[in-house]
């Protein structure tokens, strides 16, 4: 048995990269997922088949409010409720680091929209069909970066800095209603969607050197922390921001 036998979880972000990890690893411990992102998310889908899951794809602006109301009306549909909500979709792999004199309000703009503004919409989607289910988790992903603001990506810092607002505020909100709502603070990450691209070639080995584990981070190194937060393990547990980085920033 899986851990999240008769679960159903949301996740937003998935067709590459890290989301497409958790959202096997969710299926994989039983968990029905809808899988979701801007891309198409067929392979990922088809992946999570072939092995023996459940999932459901389907393309979602996060900063569309009809998408997500979509996206959780097609999990209760297929699968009767949704008890988990992945917020994982971001802005980071497309972004150039550049000094702060160089980003102009629209680029500024467009990253907090969809790195902070899109968990605040998404969880407002989500929320309502938590509550017909009796409960919820949700696990946002935000950022170690806020925790020691690297340069050239102070907009990206200052999005997930937001994102671990919303996670205490949301929480707050929320605690009586058996809803658990907490985040995981990611350090670099060696995931398909940064591997190979040079410009992250300066943040390599000095972010390696840091690190009390001293070797480069990948996608499975945060597949047990999200699993915590989504399984009852969690379940007095809310409000938190769990930095997962090999030991870069010792909080």
């Amino acid at each position: 048995m899986g851990r999240l036998d008769g679960k159903t979880a949301a996740i937003t972000g998935a067709a590459r990269g890290i989301g497409a990890e958790y959202a096997k690893k969710l299926a994989a411990e039983g968990a029905n997922v809808v899988v979701t992102d801007i891309l198409d998310p067929a392979d990922v889908v088809a992946e999570i088949n072939a092995a023996g899951g459940n999932a459901v794809g389907m393309v979602v602006d996060v900063t569309s409010d009809d998408d997500l109301n979509a996206m959780v009306a097609k999990a209760e549909s297929e699968y009767g409720a949704l008890n988990i909500l992945v917020n994982n979709a971001g802005l980071f792999a497309n972004l150039t680091p550049k000094p702060f004199l160089q980003i102009d309000n629209d680029e500024f703009d467009k990253v907090m929209t969809i790195n902070a503004r899109s968990i605040h919409q998404a969880t407002k989607a989500a929320v309502p069909a938590m509550l017909r289910a009796g409960s919820g988790k949700i696990c946002n992903i935000a950022s170690g970066t806020v925790y020691y603001g690297p340069p050239g990506l102070s907009h990206y810092t200052a999005s997930k800095a937001a994102v671990i607002g919303l996670t205490r505020g949301h929480a707050r909100e929320l605690g009586d209603k058996n809803i658990q709502i907490n985040a995981i603070a990611v350090g670099l990450t060696e995931s398909s969607s940064i591997k190979g691209e040079d410009k992250w070639d300066r943040a390599r080995a000095p972010t390696v050197d840091s690190r009390s584990i001293k070797r480069e981070m990948l996608p499975e190194d945060l597949l047990g922390t999200m699993m915590f937060l989504v399984t009852p393990d969690s379940d007095f547990i809310t409000g938190q921001t769990i930095n997962v980085d090999g030991g870069k920033v010792n909080l």
